[in-house]
């Protein structure tokens, strides 16, 4: 609708017939959009003969990089690989096609394909949020190409330091991703409920704390000012306000709920594992973290179900792994 030249390439056949039969249908809380596309399964990337001046990544934070091997020869020598994922994939990228033709990409958009070519956006345009920048920080000209093409999809900042934006984008996702998808809720039911609220800010905060200890500032993100951070001793709390005045819609199920409900490995590890593995790296405890990532691999493995009643097993897995009752931050 842009009149931009796009190839969407997907790795769930059903999806690729269906939006070649039908084309994509947006569902949106204002409006319904179904727009002809030119859809292609992983396997037709072999036939592909133009390289891409630009390529959105979308797929899952642990299927990094072997999507970005999959597509690096199809990418022009000056084209840019753009990781519009959730968790720290932005070096992934770049040690497959390079510093000069990454991009990093915070996100923030809530949706969801449970049926093959329909997209349900909680968020429209105006309630979508992304940011870009340069692995390196010198690229602002390019990210700005980036940015270009996500105006047409929400909200663009274009920022300095993407690796600590990313990390602060992770401080939310810490918050509310795998918590929330642990109690079988959505992201509102989880922060209504008192104890589910302190965990999730405990968990929020491990990861502020790690991100301070491995040299990350308090930076702003979706919408955000410089002053608002600034202004505010509690950060966590903030972002999970805004994501829920401003993003998310009472129903708003979680990424990894979804990933849950499909049967799908979840992006955990990448996720809340990643406090966890950067705060035992600097020697400083994420008991939170721990405790549910825990519980997430053992959902997982089939020997949990998401219930409510997670929500206690939570805190006392929690205390267990605090010594028996910590402040639990890192």
């Amino acid at each position: 609708m842009a009149g931009l030249d796009v190839f969407l390439i997907d790795q769930w056949p059903e999806n690729v017939t269906a939006m070649r039969e039908r084309g994509v249908r947006v569902e949106m809380p204002e409006q319904t959009l179904t727009v002809s596309v030119r859809a292609f399964n992983l396997c037709d990337v072999c036939t592909f003969r133009e390289p891409f001046d630009i390529v959105l990544m979308l797929v899952k934070a642990y299927d990094s990089r072997w999507a970005a091997q999959l597509i690096e020869p199809y990418l022009k020598s000056d084209g840019l690989l753009v990781g519009v994922q959730n968790g720290m994939t932005t070096q992934t990228i770049a040690d497959v096609v390079g510093r000069e033709r990454t991009v990093g990409c915070v996100i923030e958009i809530s949706s969801s394909m449970m049926v093959p070519g329909i997209s349900v956006r909680d968020s429209n345009h105006d309630r979508s949020w992304f940011a870009v920048g340069s692995n390196d920080g010198n690229g602002k000209d390019r990210a700005e190409e980036v940015a270009a093409l996500l105006r047409h999809a929400g909200n663009v900042s274009v920022v300095d330091n993407v690796k600590a934006t990313k990390w602060m984008k992770l401080v939310s996702n810490a918050t509310t991703l795998v918590s929330t998808a642990l109690f079988g809720v959505s992201i509102h039911e989880g922060a209504s409920d008192p104890v589910a609220r302190d965990l999730m800010l405990r968990s929020g905060q491990e990861a502020l704390n790690t991100g301070l200890a491995l040299g990350h500032p308090i930076l702003p993100i979706f919408g955000l000012t410089d002053a608002d951070v600034a202004h505010s001793n509690r950060v966590v709390e903030l972002l999970l306000e805004t994501l829920l005045k401003g993003f998310t819609l009472p129903s708003t199920k979680t990424t990894v709920l979804q990933d849950w409900m499909k049967g799908r490995h979840s992006e955990v590890n990448d996720l809340n594992g990643a406090v966890v593995a950067e705060a035992k790296r600097l020697g400083l405890n994420a008991p939170v973290n721990a405790a549910i990532v825990e519980m997430a691999l053992e959902i997982e493995s089939g020997r949990m179900k998401p219930l409510p009643s997670n929500i206690r097993k939570l805190a006392e897995r929690v205390r267990e792994l605090s010594g028996g009752g910590g402040p639990g931050a890192a």
